[in-house]
């Protein structure tokens, strides 16, 4: 191990950068990669000046803060683009869907089947088998209100928009 103390400090932080860049390949999160963009800087500033390592730690840590505050502005600002902005959020997916009531809604609250589930669901009472539409959704829990007459299934009449 006398050859890592011979190593000069700048080449200790090129590697830390190279062995951050390398786990953020292997097990992307996209984080380790701003650090590893610290420790490259730091390096570089390590082998143009000559300072001490609490300096360079600090240098780090000052890279390290700017470097993840510029990506996560960076990634507010840019996003992410998707041709599908309710795609994890399956709720919001469901707004508009035809349920069949499997409990008696009592007390605003009873169940409804939606394809082959059951789901809680919250509405106006309303007794088993009747057809209702999703509106909305509290987490897990239905929202659910009186559907359209051309709403309803086997219905030859479509939705229209008025």
């Amino acid at each position: 191990m006398d050859w890592l103390s011979d190593l000069d400090s700048s080449w200790l932080w090129l590697i830390a950068g190279v062995v951050m860049a390398g786990i953020e390949m292997i097990v992307p999160g996209y984080f380790l990669i701003w650090l590893a963009v610290a420790a490259f800087v730091t390096g570089l500033v390590a082998a143009v000046a000559d300072i001490s390592v609490s300096i360079q730690l600090v240098t780090f840590i000052a890279f390290a803060a700017a470097s993840v505050y510029a990506a996560r502005e960076w990634l507010d600002y840019a996003g992410s683009e998707t041709t599908d902005p309710l795609l994890n959020d399956r709720g919001a997916r469901l707004v508009g869907t035809g349920v069949v009531v499997t409990q008696a809604f009592e007390g605003g609250e009873g169940r409804v089947r939606l394809g082959d589930s059951e789901w809680l669901a919250r509405g106006a009472d309303a007794p088993v088998g009747t057809r209702l539409v999703v509106i909305g959704h509290e987490g897990s829990i239905l929202l659910v209100g009186p559907a359209p007459a051309n709403h309803i299934a086997g219905n030859q009449n479509t939705l229209t928009q008025d």
